[in-house]
């Protein structure tokens, strides 16, 4: 790409967030960024610097050395929403919630989508490909049930099996997430070293797996209370929401729904999360894929049978940007009515990527410890049994999906659900499927002998 063509993509990916996610997460939670030149010898010397510390799976993407333009954007290991010295150390927490819903589209051929989530069906699915060793225990609808139970199960299971869900800094520096082979006991112990003086700032537990028990419970609280917590206004709070699911606010395969049938408990509890949370904010970004990949494909191949007519209406369909006020606005219409024309049509492919965006994003959770006399009413506080924090909440990976990415999820959306019906599914049926017959009336019936 020539540096103009650069400088336009980057332009696109600052006003994306700056005119349309901004809008649907909030002010204080988007980091846009700007954009900015730099001196092609600097860039050459940090590609050069920073090519080391890249992970593995990162060192095949190339660094871009030849334009010159960048985007500045804010370290979200710190605390964003305040503007002072920060002088006490930073803890951060980077979650990948993943989808939070079960489709609801009658679009869905498969009747294991209305039962089981997206991200339970691919855990199983990216074992047997060799990405990881052993499925997670982690369901997102779990996360986004706004049941604290439910919650800490889904956040002691990430922290159990992070995969690249769940990362932990300290001062900007990763300490925890992301090994495959991890021990988790060790692991723990080690991460409750870090944690401790956050924590338990006095001497009072010193060592021993009671220790480390009690720090992750404690951390998983201060996340919990700060994922539900609500600090910022945005203009989606006005907007017409996405109805919600009339299917299950749960999913079969979750490993907490399992143990509460199998204890004979039927029905889960779903809180529900504040509309002012950036996980209900997410959530109603994620419900724009209102038709599932299933009912957008074939939206997605009128418009594309349209471009090959109409090549030159490309820009003016907006596929590619301007990513701007008029952009958001279409955004909002959540008719469902097909009129069969492409207007119809892109708006949905639109709110589908917006949706497939919100599904991959990662919230930043960072946390600095504060005594009582310096926390003031304008920064939200959590507190724990020993400690108080300051906090802020930042989402970020925020770029649109690619529109041609669409053909790819399709294909994979059928490779997921095939494989989960033939290799798990049959096998799991004759154990649970009497478990599983909700809402049905059991009477025992004694006979004299």
């Amino acid at each position: 790409q020539t540096p103009e063509e650069i400088l336009h993509h980057l332009q696109n990916i600052v006003d994306f967030g700056k005119h349309v996610m901004k809008q649907f997460f909030g002010e204080n939670y988007v980091h846009h960024g700007e954009i900015i030149q730099l001196p092609l010898d600097f860039v050459r010397q940090l590609c050069l610097k920073i090519q080391p510390e890249r992970p593995e799976c990162r060192c095949d993407k190339d660094m871009d050395t030849l334009s010159g333009y960048a985007m500045c954007l804010p370290n979200l290991t710190r605390l964003q929403t305040f503007r002072f010295a920060e002088h006490r150390p930073i803890l951060c927490i980077e979650i990948k919630p993943k989808c939070g819903f079960i489709p609801f589209s009658s679009h869905v051929s498969q009747e294991i989508k209305h039962k089981v989530c997206r991200y339970c069906m691919h855990q199983h699915l990216k074992v047997a490909n060799g990405k990881w060793k052993r499925p997670s225990k982690y369901c997102p609808l779990d996360l986004f049930s706004g049941n604290k139970q439910r919650m800490h199960f889904a956040l002691k299971s990430l922290l159990q099996e992070a995969q690249n869900n769940l990362k932990i800094f300290k001062n900007g520096e990763l300490i925890y997430g992301c090994k495959d082979d991890q021990d988790c006991v060790s692991d723990w112990n080690e991460l409750a070293r870090h944690l401790k003086p956050f924590f338990f700032p006095s001497n009072g537990l010193v060592s021993g797996p009671h220790c480390t028990r009690t720090i992750v419970k404690e951390l998983i609280h201060v996340i919990t209370m700060a994922l539900l917590s609500s600090t910022d206004t945005c203009r989606a709070g006005d907007m017409k929401t996405v109805p919600i699911s009339q299917g299950r606010s749960y999913c079969e395969a979750s490993a907490f729904n399992k143990e509460l049938v199998r204890s004979g408990k039927h029905k889960l509890e779903s809180s529900g999360l504040p509309r002012g949370c950036l996980l209900y904010k997410t959530l109603q970004a994620q419900m724009l894929d209102m038709l599932d990949i299933e009912g957008l494909y074939p939206l997605y191949s009128r418009v594309e049978q349209y471009l090959e007519e109409f090549p030159e209406e490309r820009s003016t369909l907006q596929i590619d940007g301007p990513y701007n006020e008029a952009f958001y606005e279409k955004l909002l219409d959540l008719s469902l009515e097909d009129d069969g024309t492409v207007a119809f049509a892109l708006t949905k492919v639109q709110q589908y990527r917006i949706a497939m965006t919100a599904k991959d994003c990662s919230i930043m959770i960072a946390l600095s410890p504060c005594l009582q006399d310096e926390c003031s009413e304008q920064r939200p506080v959590v507190l724990t049994s020993k400690s108080r924090f300051t906090f802020s909440v930042s989402v970020l990976d925020l770029d649109l999906k690619p529109y041609e990415s669409i053909p790819h999820q399709y294909k994979l959306d059928g490779e997921i659900v095939n494989y989960y019906l033939k290799n798990v599914q049959a096998k799991e049926d004759p154990v649970m499927s009497n478990l599983f017959k909700e809402n049905e009336d059991c009477t025992l019936v004694l006979h004299k002998v």
